[in-house]
């Protein structure tokens, strides 16, 4: 009887599987064609088998390397930031929600916000000549620092990411803060333990499945960022802003280097994928 139901599961959800294996497949077949083969636009449909040559230009070209230097520092300073943030809020917030929980509604507003919009209005806030935030500085102190600078343009993205994304992680902290159950706190209350050494002793540890999981999160999605940075500044002065994704981007439709962008592709594939491999491997260790 066991085996007949299993067998009637796999047989209704067969064309589920197949769809996703066909609609996922393809792009992971053709970008593994690609990235093995010399391909630009006149070659597309016949592609030139050259081994680990793409490869190899890749990782012989600097602007590659910046570029992965530039998504690690990124995804790692916003991650750090974000989960910071997010936790503090969630947990000084926390009585405040408990009243009133359309506050909620408002923090979490800037992560409603399409990136790619969200950097448009950046770029158009800090605009050095038609922006408001410079012109009211000008007006207060008398000077204003140019954001997008190559000084200091690397701090106004990550700034940007952090405002748009903690809302994300504080909803993540919210929820564990919430679930962890009122009797412990009550039992050490009774104790006489006081509220920060209650966080740090009790509730910090019964959190710390969810810190691994939002650093993750927030890490792979700082690493792979691409279009609130585009439309914000772009490939920034001097390449200072070329993320991973936009190196690969601007390889495949401006340089017209398809086999070379995918095997960037590849490589940030890899990348991801040992990564995330490390952070099962470290959930799993901390849930033990």
């Amino acid at each position: 009887m066991v085996k007949k139901y299993k067998l009637e599961n796999a047989v209704l959800a067969s064309p589920t599987s197949l769809f996703l294996l066909a609609i996922l497949g393809f792009p992971v077949i053709l970008s593994l064609t690609y990235g093995f083969s010399e391909t630009s636009f006149e070659t597309l449909r016949s592609p030139e088998f050259s081994g680990l040559q793409n490869f190899r230009d890749v990782t012989a070209d600097k602007t590659f390397w910046q570029a992965a230097w530039f998504s690690l520092r990124f995804g790692t300073i916003t991650a750090v930031l974000e989960c910071a943030l997010g936790l503090a809020l969630a947990v000084y917030l926390a009585p405040l929600i408990q009243k009133h929980s359309w506050v909620v509604a408002i923090l979490i507003i800037p992560m409603i916000v399409a990136p790619a919009m969200m950097g448009l209005m950046y770029r158009l806030i800090l605009n050095e000549f038609a922006g408001p935030i410079p012109y009211y500085l000008y007006s207060w102190i008398g000077s204003s620092p140019a954001f997008l600078s190559p000084k200091n343009v690397f701090t106004t993205v990550i700034l940007a990411e952090t405002l748009q994304w903690t809302p994300f992680a504080f909803l993540l902290f919210l929820t564990a803060y919430q679930s962890i159950p009122q009797e412990i706190r009550e039992a050490a209350t009774v104790d006489g333990t006081r509220p920060w050494r209650l966080f740090w002793k009790i509730e910090f540890p019964l959190m710390l499945p969810t810190l691994f999981v939002a650093v993750f999160i927030r890490f792979i999605d700082g690493f792979r960022v691409f279009d609130n940075i585009y439309t914000l500044v772009g490939s920034g002065p001097g390449g200072s802003t070329t993320s991973m994704s936009i190196y690969i981007f601007e390889t495949f439709l401006r340089r017209g280097e398809i086999g070379k962008s995918m095997a960037a592709a590849i490589l940030l594939f890899v990348s991801a994928f040992v990564v995330l491999s490390v952070a099962q491997w470290l959930l799993r260790r901390a849930s033990r």
